[in-house]
């Protein structure tokens, strides 16, 4: 049993090592060639960069001049050109041409993420579509929605998509400002130009150029705190 295992870890590393070399004679260059991991079945256009303990699975498409950073894991997923994807997991997702992707983002199936855009570290895309120069950078969850062209999607951004029973859909349009730790209840609207206040939770459809605030207001209690005695 013993001597058939490390027959398959032999032909395994076999298997793996002409892949990658195929890989690098095609132009692919790869920092460390045994520590990349990649099916037979993956595209890879030259130009590309693979940085150590990288993971390809499946019909993976990268493109020309794309960098995978190290520890990235995709399956399935269609790297444009010139994207650039750092310490994040892609399963069944599409990513687009210089756009920058991580660290630690999350694209889940159907994540299909446009040109030049931004999906910063720990971000979650669901099933959801995001136009081109889209910026989600830093600690939001996208799911079911579709957002549009030139949009800032602030940190703590929330699409709340699932009401217990059924998943609804977040439409939000081009240029639209959503501020940090706000929450979309789905289904609901953003129009063009529209803008989130930091903080709100929005559960009404907001019109084009609108101002959305959605949140208590302040209240101040002077010398609410009784100062410690010596």
């Amino acid at each position: 049993m013993k001597e058939n295992q490390n027959n398959l870890v032999e032909m395994t590393k076999d298997a793996r090592d002409c892949i990658n070399s195929a890989h690098m004679r095609n132009g692919v260059r790869m920092i460390d060639p045994s520590t990349a991991y990649i099916e037979d079945t993956v595209e890879i256009e030259a130009g590309v960069v693979i940085y150590p303990n990288v993971i390809l699975e499946g019909n993976c498409k990268i493109g020309a001049d794309a960098i995978i950073g190290a520890n990235s894991h995709l399956k399935n997923t269609v790297v444009g050109a010139g994207a650039h994807v750092r310490q994040s997991v892609a399963i069944d997702a599409t990513i687009g041409e210089k756009t920058e992707v991580g660290p630690y983002a999350y694209l889940r199936p159907n994540a299909s993420i446009g040109n030049e855009c931004k999906v910063g570290s720990f971000v979650e895309v669901k099933n959801s579509n995001i136009s081109d120069k889209t910026s989600v950078a830093h600690l939001a969850y996208i799911g079911d929605a579709d957002v549009g062209r030139g949009v800032n999607i602030g940190c703590g951004v929330i699409t709340a998509n699932y009401d217990g029973k059924r998943k609804h859909r977040t439409t939000i349009g081009d240029h639209v400002f959503v501020g940090s730790n706000s929450n979309l209840v789905a289904p609901v609207k953003l129009g063009d130009g529209a803008f989130v206040a930091a903080g709100s939770t929005i559960t009404e459809d907001l019109p084009s150029c609108a101002l959305g605030i959605a949140r208590a207001r302040q209240v101040q209690k002077l010398n609410w705190v009784k100062p410690e005695t010596p």
